[in-house]
């Protein structure tokens, strides 16, 4: 059993009937995200892959855009009850003065006196993007954006155990799945998938795909923009403010993916020609 999953027993009904049994939960622990020391924010996520997590984060908040701007990254020490280390707590170095992460923006805007505009987010993460996804000319025959949903789920081990994991996915135009990851959260698991990238050098993810399991928040799209992936899916529904920010970016945008079927939000050409 390792730190991405937890056992407990539980009490099974079927009908009238009962029983005890032990079942295998998702682990869900917290993560405090330092830079230089200094503590970030703090995250709840799975255990697992979490430098991959920290430095796809860093790249959703806008510091990060470049592997050799990562100088770093490590556990800091912080005990249970017992004095062992919990392994919960990761210390960014980063080379240059950071800049201010997006969601100290965010933050900002909801403590002015009009509250939070969905027009200053979007201009916000605009200022961030670094990579014209506009631009891309990534084209995906609908047949493998069809594909992707099964090709993901064969991937998703915990998924399997436990049923209670977001994932994220990053393939080629021709449908190859390069890294997969899973997490209670699902910006997370997104963040874990950047982060990968970012560490093996990859960035930005041009002419590449990124398909989530749940539904296509303003925050995904944010990241997904940031990577410099010009094509996020979701199996689920898309928000409105990220059919925004995806059609100010020219990001094409790809909701409902189940089976042979999908609605496609903003620049349909990249699928449908």
């Amino acid at each position: 059993m390792t730190r991405a999953t937890a056992r407990r027993r539980v009490v099974r009904l079927r009908g009238a009937e009962h029983g005890s049994r032990p079942d295998t939960l998702a682990a869900e622990e917290p993560l405090e995200i330092r830079i230089g020391g200094e503590p970030l924010t703090v995250t709840m996520r799975t255990p697992g892959q979490d430098f991959d997590l920290v430095a796809g984060f860093l790249v959703g908040e806008g510091l990060l855009h470049r592997t050799d701007q990562l100088a770093a990254l490590r556990y800091c020490a912080g005990t249970d009850e017992a004095g062992a280390n919990t392994y919960n707590v990761v210390d960014a170095t980063l080379r240059g003065a950071p800049a201010l992460p997006l969601s100290a923006h965010r933050t900002l805007l909801t403590t002015s006196a009009c509250g939070l505009c969905g027009r200053d987010t979007v201009d916000a993460v605009r200022t961030h993007v670094r990579w014209p996804v506009a631009a891309d000319p990534l084209t995906v025959d609908p047949a493998v954006l069809y594909a992707l949903p099964e090709r993901l789920r064969a991937a998703q081990r915990t998924f399997d155990s436990t049923g209670g994991l977001h994932a994220a996915g990053l393939f080629t135009a021709a449908g190859e799945l390069l890294c997969a990851r899973e997490d209670v959260g699902r910006h997370n698991a997104v963040d874990k998938v950047i982060g990968w990238a970012l560490r093996e050098g990859r960035l930005p993810l041009t002419g590449h795909l990124l398909l989530v399991s749940g539904r296509a928040s303003f925050e995904l799209t944010q990241k997904a923009a940031l990577a410099g992936l010009p094509l996020l899916a979701a199996v689920s529904a898309p928000s409105s403010l990220a059919a925004d920010l995806a059609e100010e970016l020219g990001l094409t945008l790809v909701g409902f993916l189940r089976g042979e079927q999908a609605n496609v939000y903003t620049r349909p050409e990249r699928i449908v020609g």
